[in-house]
């Protein structure tokens, strides 16, 4: 009998004998190899001509879809679990081999039986869609499923994302979700759920305890505080950022501290106390601003940049833009590449150009250097004190979706909404 997809088999090599279940091959590999996920969660080729055998030691069995119903504990809180895609809320078919977001209230459940003694969970999916493929549609619909939570009385509401622009979202919620009563906490893993070292399982833990009991009423993320499985941070969604590509503390706050620390198993420690205070028996009640202008620039300065790339977005019809300038705020205004002209004359077509570092920590400042001072009073372009770029960026496309009034866009820019400004960063607050 042959092996197929989803059987578990034994491996016999010239070398070895590996034990796995065999996942289809892909399309780039050819047919030249087979892979098998190990015992450890990892996938591994083997090529056809170092096989000798295979055995085939259970074959795979299509589950029927349980009928039992999750019930609901009227003593507990309830939290919504609303599924964008990603790793955390995916789970494998071994028949196909594709990973897709398919969880129920009950499959949660199944896979953290703790989470019935922390809240009553809803689970839904609202798209399935790699955090790099999200488009600020998306960022409406997702807004639109959550104000039917909040509608419905929930007590936190979790949602799950690819963590690859997270923080673009995370801050884009913290906009449009102007006014809420009860944590909107975002999640997600950088490591497969099938894999032994995954984070997702306790980020999930602490972002439902956090969903049902912080008593905080802000867009916030829930993620490993530390490579360890010991604990997870609360951080403002408008000061997050991921700093890492791989790690699982890889999301910290820049300027900013975190709101709190949650353990899986003990109370929640509060660290900054700086955030709107929830108000659960007002939680049908918010204020929810749902637009924003798809012609918004977020521009890298770097040695040698073309500054006429303002003009290929002048004439695409652009906006505004955001700069994410060196150090304090730095462009090029010396040299034939001088920003200032260019800068200019998106100001002269009413067309907002905001500063913003690309060292993330620290504060931009136009009037330290002299070439910071002409980019300010020549160009008239706005430095955005601590705010970094990719927040910049959500907020400029929220705020020119609500005005097209140049100085209104600039006075709404400098309006600290949730957090994004921070008028004191203290030395505990770099590299956190």
């Amino acid at each position: 009998m042959k092996a197929k997809p989803g059987d578990y088999v034994k491996i016999f090599t010239n070398d070895d004998t590996i034990e796995g279940t065999m996942l289809p091959t892909p399309a780039l590999t050819g047919d030249n190899s087979i892979i098998i996920k190990i015992y450890n969660g990892y996938n591994i080729g083997i090529e056809n001509k170092e096989i000798k055998k295979i055995e085939i030691l259970k074959k795979y069995e299509i589950k029927t879809e349980k009928n039992s119903k999750y019930v609901f504990d009227k003593k507990l809180p309830t939290v919504s679990i609303l599924s964008t895609g990603g790793t955390i809320s995916s789970k494998i078919d071994y028949r196909t081999g594709g990973v897709y977001a398919n969880y129920t209230a009950e499959d949660f459940v199944d896979m953290m039986p703790e989470l019935k003694n922390i809240a009553n969970i809803n689970a839904k999916k609202v798209m399935s869609l790699m955090s790099e493929d999200l488009l600020p549609k998306d960022w409406i619909n997702i807004v639109k499923v959550i104000k039917e939570e909040i509608d419905s009385g929930v007590d936190g509401i979790i949602i799950t994302q690819g963590t690859d622009t997270f923080h673009f979202s995370t801050a884009m919620l913290s906009f449009i979700l102007e006014e809420i009563n009860i944590p909107i906490i975002f999640t997600a893993s950088q490591r497969s759920i099938d894999r032994g070292s995954s984070d997702a399982f306790m980020n999930l833990i602490c972002a439902v305890k956090a969903a049902a009991h912080f008593d905080g009423a802000e867009v916030m993320s829930c993620m490993h505080g530390s490579i360890n499985d010991d604990h997870c941070l609360l951080i403002r969604g408008t000061k997050l950022r991921k700093m890492h590509t791989s790690r699982r503390d890889a999301f910290r706050p820049i300027n900013d501290l975190p709101f709190a620390k949650v353990y899986p198993e003990k109370d929640i420690e509060i660290i900054n106390n700086n955030y709107k205070k929830a108000d659960r028996k007002k939680r049908k009640e918010s204020k929810i601003i749902s637009v924003f202008e798809n012609k918004v620039a977020l521009i890298y300065i770097y040695p040698g940049i073309d500054p006429e790339i303002i003009d290929f977005y002048l004439k695409k019809g652009y906006k505004g833009i955001v700069i994410a300038a060196t150090a304090l705020g730095h462009v090029n205004t010396w040299t034939e590449y001088s920003m200032i002209p260019f800068i200019k004359k998106c100001n002269d077509k009413k067309v907002p150009v905001f500063i913003t570092s690309q060292t993330l920590y620290g504060r931009v400042n136009p009037y330290v250097y002299t070439n910071l001072r002409k980019v300010s009073y020549e160009g008239k372009a706005v430095y955005l004190e601590d705010m970094m770029p990719e927040t910049a960026y959500v907020k400029l496309g929220w705020v020119l979706g609500q005005t097209k009034d140049i100085e209104k866009a600039k006075e709404m820019m400098l309006k600290n909404y949730h957090g994004e400004l921070n008028d004191k960063i203290s030395p505990d607050m770099f590299l956190n």
